[in-house]
């Protein structure tokens, strides 16, 4: 892997390895894929500014997040399906989050069970949630979560129905065989369908428990079954961020789920600050999407976020070299961190503040 030296090299390296519908399903966004591209496209407008004349020689990027120590502010995203890029799957992900320090967010669309995600490394992890139509099943994913040790609940809002990604409709996308929502096992008997039926069985079951009714008052349920801390994620306005603070949640991420659900929204790092000062004191602000370098991180960090969390890097690196290409995809951003911290005469994350950074006219 030497000769991949960032995160688009890891991309590239991947796309050649993982099979097109695979690929397409990963990559891909909704419609005409705008807000995709805009994710990315959007940071190059935020400038870094400098100061000079500052002793870095010492720079720690560790960070306290809900009680966890981390060793610097870039969490792992919750993708689903990671056996699709590697056969160890979450497992060899969560390994590769311990080895660097840092949380994985573990999606319930898992290939292996959450408790077995939980028990592959002891680093700590957070759970994230759909609250579906039928509340029992939802709630016995928490439980399960906190009984496997999970240390929050990361709920994902934005998903009212499932955006249009026409990638997947021109490859006809299906999970292949093998490969399935591990954590809904429990809720359906499928013992006796043949690998195909089951996984058309599956999705049929999750296509069913998705709930467009769903408003503010399942925040309020959940946070009445856990006493975990609760982030909601997929915010982006003043207005959500400011009722997720009249609820009590204790964190938001700003998140347009990777350009993957309604197409043209802005771009998340474009809302950040502004939600950043909706959000105040009261709520952490997180933000993810288009996170490709140290210095996208870093303007991250100037415009409000506590932290950021990568998804669709980690997926790469585990196509291309399982839990060591994952732990790679990290160290790369770690160490492109700390070099932007010092060339921006920042000693650590709390220091890299509004003054640091400016939007291009």
């Amino acid at each position: 892997m030497d000769e991949l030296l960032n995160l688009d090299d890891f991309e590239a390296a991947a796309c050649e390895r993982l099979p097109a519908a695979a690929r397409d399903y990963v990559r891909g966004g909704a419609a005409d894929e705008i807000t995709l591209h805009e994710n990315r496209e959007a940071f190059r407008r935020f400038q870094l500014l400098p100061r000079v004349l500052r002793d870095v020689s010492n720079i720690d990027l560790t960070i306290d997040l809900f009680g966890e120590r981390l060793s610097f502010p870039v969490l792992v995203a919750p993708t689903a399906f990671h056996s699709l890029a590697h056969p160890e799957g979450e497992l060899a992900t969560a390994r590769a989050a311990a080895a660097v320090g840092t949380v994985m967010v573990v999606s319930t669309m898992s290939s292996y069970r959450l408790e077995e995600i939980a028990a592959a490394a002891s680093a700590p992890k957070w759970f994230q949630l759909y609250c579906y139509r039928d509340r029992s099943v939802t709630r016995a994913l928490v439980e399960r979560a906190e009984a496997a040790g999970y240390r929050a609940i990361c709920m994902t809002v934005d998903l009212p129905r499932v955006g249009r990604r026409e990638r997947d409709l021109r490859n006809r996308f299906s999970l292949p065989p093998g490969v399935s929502p591990k954590n809904f096992e429990d809720f359906l008997d499928l013992g006796r369908l043949a690998a195909d039926e089951r996984v058309r069985a599956f999705e049929r079951y999750i296509g069913e428990l998705v709930d467009p009714s769903l408003t503010w008052e399942a925040v309020d349920w959940l946070r009445s079954v856990t006493r975990l801390p609760l982030i909601l994620k997929g915010i982006m306005t003043r207005a959500d961020a400011r009722l997720a603070a009249e609820r009590g949640v204790q964190g938001i991420v700003v998140s347009n789920h990777g350009g993957r659900q309604l197409d043209t929204v802005p771009a998340a790092v474009e809302v950040l600050g502004e939600i950043v000062e909706e959000a105040g004191e009261r709520v952490v602000v997180l933000m993810d999407g288009g996170i490709r370098r140290g210095t996208d991180v870093a303007k991250a960090l100037a415009l409000g976020a506590r932290a950021v969390l990568v998804g669709r890097p980690c997926f790469y690196g585990l196509a291309v070299a399982g839990a060591e290409g994952v732990r790679r995809v990290l160290e790369l951003l770690k160490s492109e961190l700390e070099l932007t911290l010092a060339l921006l005469g920042c000693r650590n994350p709390r220091e890299v503040t509004r003054e640091y950074v400016r939007r291009s006219s």
